[in-house]
C-alpha cells in the first residue's frame, strides 16, 4: 500500500520542493503541526513575535536571494497583521509566500474560529491569492503562488490553509509531485531601441543615470558599473541601490544630488520609476527639458509619472551590455559637466564635514553617524529606519556593495527595521557567516517592532542595534520643556502628537536577556560602545544613543516632495 500523508506533509514537501529554505512567522491554531513539519523536512523555521515583522522579514529574504521565504500565521487576525507587509512586499516588488491558516471548510458562513474572508483580503495585495480545496491540490497551488512571485514583476502570494485540508490524510499515489518552478525567463531587449537609445545619449551634453531597486534586485551592478567607468557617466542611485555603484566611487555624484537632477538633459533610468523619491521626474527637481531613457523588466513599470522619450523592456543587465557596446568608442560625458559636479560635491562635503566633526552634546546626527561610519566593517549590512535617522544615515554611512542597505523603501513603511535585521542575519549566518548586520533606528521606529530584540536573542543572531534617541517623532523636546509642558494639567491636551518620553534608556531591555545594553552621550562613549559591540557573535548588542532633540538635517536645496501629481 501506498504511504498515507496529511497535509501539512504534503505542503511542507512541496515547499521544499519549489527551493523554500527559510519560514518566517507566529504559529498557533491550526497551523501548529504545519511548523513541525516544515522543520521535519529540512526548512528552518524562525518564530517572531510578530505578524507585521515576520512579513517584513520573509520579504527581505526574499530580496536577498531571489527566492521567496515564507511567512506563516494563524487564521483571522493572524492574516490580517500580516497584510502591511503584504502591502510593503508589492510596493517594492519584492517576493514574499504568506502561509495563512483558516478555519475548517465546513465551519465557513456559521461563524468559525476566526473565520474572515483572507483570500480577498490578501488579493489586492498579491499577484496570486488561492485557496487549495484539497490537500492534494497543495503542490500545485505552491508552485503557481512561487511563480507568480518571483515571475515578471516580483511580489506578494497567497495560500489560505483550511484547517481540514491541513489535516486530510490521503495516499502518495493520490497526487502528484509538481517540478521546480524554473527561473524567470530573459527577455531580450529590441535593437532598434537600443540605438535609439545611444543616438539620444551621444548628443547628452549633461547626461545622468539613476539606477533603482529593480536594478539591485535583478543583479545588474556589474554592467552599471562597466558602462558608468566606460563613458564617464555620473551615476545617482534610488535609496535601496545603494551600492550598486560604490558610494565612494568617482562616477557616483550622490552628493551633488540636486545639481544632477536639475540640470541633466537626459536621463537613463536603471529599474527605478519616476515617483516620488524621484519628485515624479517633473520641474523644479528636472530640468523642464530633460528626456528620459527607461530600461525595466517588467513593460507595465514604464512610464509611471512622464513619458520616456525611450523606453526599452527587457533584462536589465542585456539592455546595458547592449547600450554600452553601442556607444563604445563615439561618446565620452562632457568634461564641463564633471567640473559643475565636481565643485557641487566638494561644496557639499564641506558642509556635511563640519557637523560631523561637531562632537558637542547634545550630538547631532552627523557627528553619530560619522563616528559610526568610521568603525564600522566596510561589507556591513546597514537596515535602517526612521526620519531624519534614515534620511541623515543615508547619506553619511556609505555602501559599497549592492543588497546591503535594507530601510523603509519606496512605502515609506516604519516597523521594517528589526524584522529586516533579523532575515538579513540569518542570510548572513547561511550564505557569509563573517558579515555583520548593524540595525539603525530612529527612536520611535524602534517602538513598532522593538520586541524582535527577543527573537535576536532566542536565534543567538548578532544584530548591532543603534537607537538614535532625539525623544520623539522628528523630533522631541529636552528635559525641562518637557516637564514644563506636563505641569500644565491635561496631558492628553499638552503632549505635542509627535512626542516621546524624554531620555527612555532603550538599552536597558537587554538587562531581561542578562545582557548589558550601552547608553551613549559623547563620541567616545559611542566609540567603545560600537568597538566592544562588534567583538560579540552569539546575540544582539544595543546601543542607545542621546542627541538633541532639535537636531535636523542640513539645509535643503528643494523641500521633500517638491512637485505633487497635476
Amino acid at each position: 500500500m501506498a504511504e498515507e500523508v496529511d497535509g501539512n506533509t504534503i505542503l511542507a514537501e512541496a515547499l521544499k520542493q519549489q527551493g523554500v529554505e527559510i519560514v518566517f512567522g507566529i504559529v498557533g491554531v491550526p497551523v501548529i503541526e504545519l511548523s513541525l513539519a516544515m522543520q521535519l523536512e529540512g526548512i528552518q523555521f524562525i518564530g517572531m513575535r510578530n505578524e507585521q515583522a515576520a512579513c517584513y522579514a520573509a520579504q527581505a529574504w526574499g530580496y536577498l536571494t531571489q527566492r521567496p521565504a515564507a511567512c506563516l500565521v494563524v487564521s483571522g487576525p493572524g492574516v490580517l497583521h500580516a497584510v502591511g507587509g503584504l502591502a510593503n512586499a508589492k510596493v517594492n516588488a519584492w517576493p514574499v509566500l504568506l502561509l495563512g491558516g483558516a478555519c475548517p471548510q465546513d465551519h465557513e458562513a456559521i461563524g468559525g474560529f476566526q473565520e474572515y474572508p483572507q483570500v480577498e483580503s490578501c488579493s489586492l495585495h498579491c499577484k496570486y491569492s488561492g485557496k487549495p480545496g484539497a490537500a492534494g491540490l497543495i503542490p500545485q497551488h505552491v508552485e503557481k503562488a512561487i511563480r507568480a512571485a518571483t515571475h515578471g514583476r516580483p511580489g506578494a502570494a497567497y495560500l489560505d490553509l483550511s484547517a481540514n485540508v491541513l489535516t486530510q490524510r490521503i495516499t502518495r499515489d493520490e497526487f502528484t509531485i509538481v517540478p521546480r518552478c524554473l527561473p524567470p525567463p530573459t527577455t531580450l531587449p529590441h535593437q532598434q531601441d537600443i540605438l535609439r537609445a545611444a543616438e539620444l545619449l551621444s548628443q547628452a551634453q549633461r547626461p545622468l543615470m539613476i539606477v533603482g531597486p529593480s536594478a539591485a534586485y535583478w543583479r545588474c551592478e556589474n554592467a552599471v558599473v562597466k558602462m558608468a567607468e566606460a563613458f564617464k557617466l555620473p551615476v545617482l542611485t534610488a535609496p535601496l541601490a545603494k551600492g550598486m555603484i560604490p558610494d565612494e566611487h568617482p562616477q557616483n555624484v550622490g552628493s551633488a544630488r540636486s545639481l544632477a537632477l536639475q540640470q541633466a538633459d537626459v536621463v537613463l533610468l536603471v529599474g527605478n520609476q519616476l515617483n516620488w523619491q524621484m519628485h515624479f521626474g517633473r520641474p523644479p527637481r528636472f530640468s523642464p527639458d530633460v528626456k528620459f531613457i527607461q530600461l525595466e523588466v517588467d513593460p507595465n513599470d514604464l512610464h509611471e509619472s512622464v513619458q520616456a522619450t525611450v523606453p526599452i523592456g527587457g533584462d536589465l543587465t542585456s539592455s546595458l551590455s547592449a547600450l554600452t557596446s553601442a556607444l563604445q568608442g563615439r561618446w565620452t560625458v562632457s568634461r564641463l559637466w564633471w567640473l559643475e559636479l565636481d565643485a557641487a560635491i566638494q561644496k557639499n562635503k564641506k558642509s556635511v564635514v563640519s557637523l560631523s566633526l561637531d562632537v558637542s552634546t547634545p550630538l547631532n546626527y552627523y557627528a553619530v553617524f560619522h563616528h559610526l561610519q568610521e568603525l564600522l566593517p566596510k561589507d556591513c549590512i546597514i537596515v535602517s529606519e526612521g526620519a531624519n535617522t534614515m534620511d541623515i544615515g543615508r547619506a553619511v554611512l556609505l555602501h559599497n556593495k549592492p543588497r546591503h542597505r535594507l530601510d523603509a523603501g519606496i512605502f515609506g513603511t516604519m516597523g521594517v527595521g528589526l524584522g529586516f535585521a533579523v532575515a538579513a542575519a540569518a542570510w548572513s549566518r547561511k550564505y557569509e557567516p563573517n558579515k555583520r548586520v548593524i540595525c539603525v533606528e530612529g527612536d520611535s521606529a524602534f517602538g513598532f517592532s522593538g520586541m524582535e530584540l527577543e527573537t535576536l536573542f532566542r536565534y543567538k543572531l548578532p544584530v548591532i542595534v543603534v537607537v538614535v534617541n532625539n525623544n520623539g517623532i522628528y523630533g522631541g523636546f529636552d528635559k525641562e520643556m518637557w516637564e514644563s509642558l506636563r505641569e500644565e494639567g491635561d496631558l492628553a491636551l499638552v503632549s505635542p502628537p509627535t512626542s516621546l518620553s524624554v531620555s527612555v534608556r532603550y538599552e536597558k531591555m537587554m538587562e531581561m536577556f542578562g545582557k548589558q545594553g550601552y547608553f551613549c552621550q559623547t563620541i567616545p562613549e559611542l566609540q567603545k560602545a560600537v568597538t566592544e559591540s562588534l567583538r560579540v557573535t552569539d546575540g544582539p548588542s544595543f546601543i542607545n544613543v542621546a542627541i538633541n532633540p532639535s537636531a535636523d538635517r542640513k539645509p535643503q536645496a528643494h523641500s521633500w516632495l517638491t512637485s505633487s501629481k497635476l
